[in-house]
């Protein structure tokens, strides 16, 4: 495991509206030692992050109702408080311009569906480090 306790949160959010998905990241993440706050789509992720920033990482679908996962990375790179958040975008779209567009956005790191529960547990490791190097 790789080492988590620092002065920054150990929350990540986790927006994705399939509940299947929202559950088997929820389980990797606290695993790994930290708390997810799940969200069940994209404006329920944005109005979790109007009203707190402390997060370690945001994990985002990239298709979602209300507000799909570019539109929330987008709103985060305008807003000081959330733009160090680092961000990782799951998708089951196989187009490698959502892998473009995802980074365009502002992702951190990119995870296509389907994916093993030790390829998620990887980048999710990457993820929180880059918090750690970006404070």
């Amino acid at each position: 495991m790789f080492p988590k306790r620092d002065d920054t949160s150990h929350r990540v959010l986790v927006a994705d509206d399939d509940p299947v998905i929202r559950r088997l990241l929820t389980g990797i993440i606290e695993r790994e030692g930290y708390t997810a706050v799940t969200a069940v789509d994209g404006r329920a992720a944005y109005r979790i992050l109007q009203s707190d920033a402390d997060f370690c990482g945001a994990i985002f679908d990239m298709m979602m109702p209300n507000l799909n996962g570019l539109e929330l990375i987008r709103y985060m790179r305008t807003e000081k408080r959330l733009m160090r958040i680092p961000v990782m975008m799951v998708t089951s779209e196989q187009d490698l311009k959502f892998t473009a567009a995802s980074f365009a956005a502002g992702a951190t790191v990119f995870l296509p569906k389907p994916f093993t529960a030790a390829q998620f547990q990887i980048t999710f490791r990457i993820l929180v480090a880059e918090r750690r190097v970006a404070a």
